[in-house]
């Protein structure tokens, strides 16, 4: 049944994404905050379409965590689920994406329409370079940045190493990090197609100041929240 429910979903997501994609020229047309207004309504069709037909539903605690400010989001990184779930609880924000991401057919072009800040992570410092300055910049204009500081995705129940970027950006830029920890790996695996019912926790954490601290000591305080809270889900 999960199996049947899985190929129905994909059949929906990409006649959905499709439909999306085919509007993109119109979108291209507007300034960067009416375009994330126009995308908004793509991942709580999706997260509709994943609760109705594969039952996978989501409860959020923490959201008055949410600072009214920018800031950097530092969040767990388990499955595609939390790239959609992230658009519908957090306010206007943009993401730290690998360059090759804008090349995928339709997604791609959704992503690119989101004005991500797209790193070759081939570069090193040259990356580190991009993600400090272009950060900075899109802090300045209000968006929060959005990044997994764990570089990839990490099946449930595991821990990887926890990267420098999110820390010095937030650092660099004067701003708090928001710590994000759920455990969507459970219900919707790290490259899995079939997907299995259940709730997904996510758990928004109080913003972590950087005045002050070294990066390393930024992160390693996100680090210590987010697998603190993991430890309980």
């Amino acid at each position: 049944m999960n199996l049947l429910r899985s190929i129905l979903f994909a059949l929906a997501q990409a006649v959905f994404t499709l439909a999306y994609a085919l509007f993109s020229p119109v979108i291209f047309l507007f300034g960067q905050h009416t375009r994330h207004r126009l995308l908004s309504g793509f991942a709580p069709g999706m997260l509709w379409l994943l609760q109705v037909i594969c039952g996978i539903r989501m409860e959020v605690r923490g959201r008055e965590n949410i600072p009214p400010t920018a800031c950097v989001v530092l969040s767990k990184h388990q499955s595609a689920w939390e790239t959609l779930a992230l658009q519908l609880v957090l306010p206007a924000h943009v993401w730290v994406a690998k360059r090759e991401l804008l090349w995928i057919p339709f997604f791609g072009w959704l992503l690119a329409l989101s004005s991500p800040i797209a790193l070759d992570r081939s570069k090193g410092k040259e990356a580190m370079k991009q993600l400090l300055e272009q950060g900075k910049s899109k802090l300045e204009q209000g968006f929060s940045i959005v990044l997994f500081p764990e570089g990839t995705r990490i099946p449930y129940g595991q821990k990887g190493k926890y990267k420098i970027g999110g820390a010095l950006l937030a650092k660099h830029a004067g701003v708090p990090i928001l710590p994000v920890a759920h455990n969507a790996g459970k219900f919707w695996g790290r490259n899995a197609f079939v997907k299995r019912p259940g709730v997904v926790q996510m758990v928004i954490g109080a913003p972590i100041a950087t005045a002050g601290l070294k990066a390393e000591e930024i992160n390693r305080l996100v680090e210590e929240w987010i697998e603190g809270e993991m430890a309980q889900l």
